[in-house]
């Protein structure tokens, strides 16, 4: 007798259920999204380098010192945003940034590193199909990771990166690699 009654509740209680699933999700910060890979070895990858096609990028060139991993492509806006501070953070020569040029066409990516600026990077691998962008968990660009010495993902960033990004959460965390 008791389940007729309710039974009329029930789209509401449903509708209710969501709408606090809804609102919760809508407090999330997309740019905070957890990475499985933080604390584990970078994926395993060689590619050919955008601006030396003979010559490879891999995770293997990671090893040996603290570096920012940057996934980047000329199609993207935001890339565009954070490019001049790449190029203002590698002329302070503080750690090696290296890129991953994703899903672009390799002439097009060229001509937008020296539009926007010039090369930040140390080198850019040119990953036209995506691949290793998705064994690295992205999913838009521009993303950022923090190598350690290791070779070990440390820190992923999603979006572009700026001073204020920089100074908070990144630099320390960089510094605290390169003293270890």
């Amino acid at each position: 007798m008791a389940s007729s009654r309710l039974r009329p509740f029930i789209p509401l209680i449903i509708f209710i259920v969501m709408a606090i699933f809804l609102g919760v999700g809508l407090t999330l910060n997309p740019r905070e999204v957890p990475s499985p890979l933080i604390n584990k070895a970078s994926p395993a990858f060689t590619l050919p380098q955008l601006h030396s096609p003979d010559k490879t990028l891999g995770h293997t060139d990671f090893v040996g010192k603290v570096s920012l991993f940057n996934v980047w492509a000329s199609w993207c806006a935001a890339c565009r945003q954070e490019h001049g501070f790449l190029v203002q953070l590698e002329k302070q020569n503080i750690l090696p940034i290296y890129g991953l040029n994703y899903k672009d066409d390799a002439n097009d990516a060229k001509r937008w590193l020296i539009q926007y600026g010039g090369n930040p990077y140390v080198a850019s691998a040119h990953d036209l199909d995506g691949r290793i962008g998705i064994d690295w968990g992205v999913y838009g660009v521009p993303e950022t990771f923090v190598i350690d010495k290791k070779g070990m993902i440390r820190y992923k960033h999603i979006g572009p990166l700026d001073f204020h990004v920089w100074s908070k959460n990144i630099a320390p965390i960089v510094k605290q690699l390169q003293a270890e």
